[in-house]
């Protein structure tokens, strides 16, 4: 099965820019669901972006102006642009893989995946 391994990750002051990159090995994007979550001490880890296996993107309301969501197939990676950073971003970020194309109600949530990245934490400042 594939392996992931996130990247691009860091510390921007607020109204900046970052570009994650999940890296695949062991096996095609191609056939994959993917999502970013992201993560922050004492909360759960939420759901950020979801791009199907179709390629359709999906987005949370919080970021579906800021971020974009990109399954490349020849780079065999799954990116998230994030753009006009704010405070409230700052969180691990963590890229995931499900076979196929399962239903809306299990990409979105964490029990809808068996595969994870090890994270890539993002850090913005006022």
């Amino acid at each position: 099965q594939v392996q992931l391994a996130e990247s691009g990750g860091g510390s921007v002051q607020a109204g900046g820019s970052l570009k994650l990159s999940c890296a695949a090995s062991g096996d095609t994007v191609a056939v994959y669901s993917m999502s970013w979550f992201r993560e922050t001490p004492g909360k759960e880890r939420e759901w950020v972006a979801t791009i199907n296996v179709r390629g359709t993107p999906y987005l949370r309301d919080s970021v579906k102006r800021r971020f974009t969501i990109s399954k490349v197939n020849a780079d065999n990676a799954l990116y998230l642009e994030m753009n006009s950073l704010q405070p409230e971003d700052t969180a691990m970020y963590y890229c995931a893989a499900a076979a196929g194309n399962p239903g809306w109600q299990l990409l979105v949530q964490t029990k809808g995946y068996k595969i994870w990245g090890q994270g890539t934490q993002v850090t913005v400042s006022f």
